[in-house]
């Protein structure tokens, strides 16, 4: 990581001197900094990258090129690392906007930001709303990449815990079941997906008083 990023300083000293801040080049250095800066867990500078290069990007590309999208997406999701979740709600809905005019409702990019859109959603507690992006999500993830990509599989489990803080006890059980055979599948029993996913099913089987179920997840876990 440190080796990378002084990769990147040094690319981004080199683009910012022979073509100026705005250039494409130097942008997409910055954007690839702060994806660095987001990968190291460092936030604030992360925020910092992304919020210079959508400035930058808006100018030069306007504020519905892919690019510019891809940014705002990024910036939504530093926001919602640290917590700022009306600001990640924002950047999300107008990444949103702007991928269905770009490249249409189903098309995986798209949905990628439905579901974080969703995980927002269920970070303020707006659980209807948050299911409605789950389901979205899930719907489309299967046209494009069927019922076992992990994609999916994330989004299934994602809907589990929704219909889990609603109370919603056998929709969250049929979803961490899904969750739980398609794991095991992709990722192997031990997985840490896996494991979580485990430990979900077998709070949920105590809620609704399957002890034997129950007890059965915890040896599991």
């Amino acid at each position: 990581m440190a080796e990378a990023e002084a990769m990147y300083r040094r690319a981004l000293e080199g683009t910012e001197k022979a073509w100026g801040p705005e250039h494409p080049s130097t942008l997409d250095t910055v954007n690839n900094l702060g994806n660095l800066y987001a990968d190291q867990g460092k936030r604030a500078e992360a925020e910092a990258m992304y919020r210079r290069a959508l400035e930058g990007k808006e100018k030069a590309w306007g504020p519905e090129h892919t690019s510019t999208l891809d940014t705002v997406n990024n910036l939504g999701n530093v926001y919602a690392d640290q917590g700022k979740m009306a600001e990640a709600e924002a950047m999300y809905r107008r990444a949103l906007e702007g991928k269905e005019k770009a490249w249409g409702p189903e098309h995986t990019s798209t949905l990628d930001t439905v579901n974080d859109l969703g995980n927002v959603y269920a970070d303020q507690g707006k659980m209807a709303e948050a299911e409605a992006m789950y389901r979205r999500a899930l719907e489309g993830y299967e046209k494009g990449w069927g019922p076992e990509h992990t994609s999916t599989l994330r989004t299934v489990d994602n809907l589990g815990n929704v219909y889990a803080d609603q109370g919603k006890m056998a929709e969250a059980e049929a979803m961490y079941r899904r969750a739980l055979e398609g794991y095991e599948k992709a990722w192997g029993p031990e997985h840490m997906s896996t494991l979580g996913t485990v430990n979900d099913l077998g709070n949920v089987y105590a809620d609704q008083g399957k002890m034997a179920e129950a007890e059965g997840m915890d040896r599991r876990g």
